[in-house]
């Protein structure tokens, strides 16, 4: 069984596990579906009977101060056929024009909610915010920083599209104000680039990231995809060497879901030119270990960052968070979601706006809101929710603090709870005593299984069937 040994840490910090294993048997065992915990509950508990005016006394009674801002831009140039985002595909330049029409009403509208909020966070996501010209980005910048109060320093982030960017770009983006980048490179194989109708130039993605750092950008992320047609564990790990060449700060490696009957485009995929499952968890296998060989710090399921990055000092530290915008540094900031699709959770409450953009234009001239489904949470959420946070970014819990923090007896609450844990306790998956759960080196990579069992809404199987497989 491989070992993957981490980074030691510095004395005085919360080491987390110091140890990832693999265990293939145990893997395939519990490599069913499962929610990915950007949310607890998560969003196929929206309703919506939960309206616009139940979020605005969520606002209203929140204690935080901070606010995380996620723009949500869905257009594309290009169609990648193994995409199961919310995007447009077009190359008219003036649909996103529009576009910027309706978000400045909806920004204006939501505004004035959080004028007592400073804003420590930014991320725009996507389809692909690069799509906006340079013109573009500068209007919808100037419109946020008038509309918000944004602080000196904060965490301000933009996904990339290698394929539809000129380097000057980067310097608008540095001139507005963003200091991280995410780039998706998914593949720098030809064959599988090709298949995936996502062919672009390897050399221009080193010299983009070799420009951001001459920039002054803090952070550089690059996603990868793991399963895609003509993968083999040989032809990733070339991939996985570029990837030391090109030192990013943080990875994500996602694992590729083929759900063709959701998302027409993956139907152009051949499902005979896909790693089988046995090569597929292979891959993953491969990279975890190649990229702690490279000295990454395993931060949970897909990501990974470099000792000195933040996110991995965060998790060392204890204090590392989790959000709709995946593991996060900001802990103590409300997420407010602006355009299609966009989510929120802001004091007691998620919401999300309308996902099509039909849709979206129709509620902002409607309400001029655009929200059309969300929910309250409950004393047992933010519980529930609290100790899910605690297992999937620092793969160990405390009852005692929870116990204080919630004045429960913990043993006594989640006793049902924690019946459901003894198949991972039988397979030294998790380790329990009188007052901590820790997860074991080979429970790490099913911590989404091991989080369900505390996921009351997930008593009934068969909504199973609504999330994507672990692995």
């Amino acid at each position: 069984m491989p070992q993957y040994h981490r980074l030691t840490h510095a004395a005085g910090e919360n080491a987390v596990q110091d140890k990832i294993s693999w265990n293939q048997a145990l893997i395939e065992k519990y490599n069913y579906s499962g929610p990915r915990y950007t949310s607890y509950p998560t969003a196929v508990e929206f309703h919506k009977d939960y309206t616009d005016q139940h979020l605005r006394e969520a606002i209203q009674d929140s204690d935080k101060r901070n606010l995380s801002l996620y723009i949500h831009v869905p257009f594309c140039h290009k169609l990648c056929y193994y995409c199961g985002c919310n995007k447009i595909i077009t190359r008219h330049a003036h649909k996103a024009d529009q576009y910027l029409d309706y978000l400045e009403r909806e920004i204006n509208a939501r505004a004035p909610l959080f004028k007592e909020y400073s804003v420590t966070q930014m991320h725009w996501g996507g389809g692909t915010p690069t799509f906006l010209n340079h013109e573009q980005i500068r209007r919808l910048v100037k419109l946020l920083k008038e509309k918000f109060n944004f602080a000196d320093e904060g965490e301000f982030a933009i996904e990339v599209d290698p394929r539809e960017i000129e380097l000057d770009t980067l310097e608008v983006l540095k001139e507005v104000g963003f200091n991280r980048i995410s780039v998706g490179v998914q593949d720098f194989n030809k064959e599988v680039q090709v298949a995936v109708n996502r062919e672009q130039d390897e050399q221009f993605i080193f010299d983009l990231i070799e420009h951001a750092r001459k920039l002054g950008f803090t952070s550089t992320n690059i996603d990868l995809i793991y399963g895609l047609p003509h993968q083999t564990p040989e032809s990733f790990a070339k991939t996985l060497e570029r990837v030391k060449d090109l030192d990013p700060d943080r990875l994500s490696v996602f694992n590729y879901a083929h759900l063709p009957h959701r998302f027409a485009a993956q139907r152009k995929l051949k499902e005979e030119d896909m790693p089988t499952p046995h090569q597929k968890l292979k891959l993953l296998e491969n990279t975890i270990n190649t990229l702690m060989g490279y000295g990454y710090q395993f931060i949970g399921m897909d990501h990974f960052a470099k000792p000195e990055d933040e996110l991995a000092r965060l998790q060392n530290a204890g204090q590392l968070h989790r959000n709709f915008q995946g593991y996060t540094t900001q802990p103590d900031a409300d997420l407010l979601g602006l355009g299609a699709s966009a989510i929120s959770n802001i004091g007691k409450a998620y919401a999300q706006n309308a996902v099509d953009l039909k849709d979206y234009y129709e509620a902002m001239d409607a309400n001029e809101h655009a929200m059309i489904k969300g929910c309250g949470l409950e004393t047992d959420d933010f519980i529930r929710r609290e100790v899910i946070k605690q297992l999937i970014c620092h793969f160990q819990l405390d009852k005692g603090a929870i116990e204080k923090q919630w004045n429960i007896d913990f043993n006594q609450y989640f006793e049902e709870d924690q019946k459901l844990l003894k198949p991972f306790i039988e397979d030294d998956l998790v380790r329990m005593s009188e007052d901590r759960i820790e997860v074991t080196g080979q429970g790490r990579l099913l911590i989404r299984n091991i989080c369900m069992c505390f996921d009351r809404y997930l008593r009934d199987k068969a909504r199973q069937q609504q999330f994507s497989r672990v692995i």
